[in-house]
């Protein structure tokens, strides 16, 4: 037996998250799941790093299963993205110790959220990033994110649909970076909360175009007070970047 740690790459538009549901419900899980119990000829739990929701995309998720047949290492990937639907693909496959699990042993993730500021909407690219028709002003959401930078209890920043008792978090770094109409959040965290990262983007949004205030951010951290944080940012802009371990 052997314990296997996948990265994968998708594009969450045609699923309903990473989280295995029923037979009828497309995600992410239940294809890898599939696939490999197509190779192993039983049923393997695939452990992933996270939970994205529906609309969510990935560009290095990782985790793990335990595969009972040998197969070599080497040829594992080929064989599974022949087996996986077009927009799943399986980037890395490596070996790993038993005692390794792709949730419990992160150390840090990234997620990157991707901000269009064109004057004409894009349908094509309508789940792949938002729209923001405002203009931002950058060195006000740059003055937000140092806000939210550090260790917060972050109760002010999820959703009502949060099932934990414990907000606290620490968000190492928040950069932005802008490529002619395109803005780029990436956030780094030791963990986050239901919608945290959406809300996050959503805040510095409405404090770049003049909607929210400094102050503000700063009650929503102080207090936990949801209403005084941004909006919630759509699914189809959020992008799982990396995991570090």
């Amino acid at each position: 037996m052997k314990r296997i740690l996948l990265t994968i790459s998708y594009d969450g538009a045609n699923f309903y998250g990473w989280q295995k549901q029923n037979e009828e419900t497309r995600t992410v899980q239940g294809e890898l799941e599939k696939a490999i119990e197509i190779i192993s000829g039983e049923h393997c739990e695939v452990y992933g790093s996270g939970r994205t929701d529906a609309g969510v995309h990935a560009l290095a998720q990782t985790a793990h299963f335990d595969l009972p047949v040998n197969i070599p290492i080497s040829r594992l990937a080929d064989v599974l993205n022949n087996l996986l639907p077009g927009d799943i693909a399986i980037t890395n496959v490596e070996e790993v110790a038993p005692s390794f699990h792709a949730r419990f042993s992160i150390k840090k993730k990234c997620y990157r959220y991707v901000i269009n500021t064109s004057k004409i909407k894009d349908p094509f690219l309508a789940s792949r990033m938002a729209f923001v028709k405002y203009p931002l002003d950058e060195e006000k959401m740059l003055k937000a994110a140092s806000l939210i930078e550090g260790e917060h209890d972050f109760q002010g920043f999820c959703s009502a649909a949060t099932c934990t008792d414990d907000f606290v978090r620490k968000v190492y770094s928040i950069k932005i970076t802008k490529e002619d109409e395109l803005y780029y959040f990436d956030v780094e965290g030791n963990g986050f909360l239901y919608n945290m990262v959406r809300i996050i983007v959503g805040t510095l949004v409405d404090v770049g175009r003049g909607k929210l205030s400094l102050e503000s951010v700063k009650e929503a951290l102080e207090f936990g007070d949801r209403s005084k944080a941004g909006v919630t940012m759509p699914a189809g802009g959020l992008y799982l970047k990396y995991t570090k371990y």
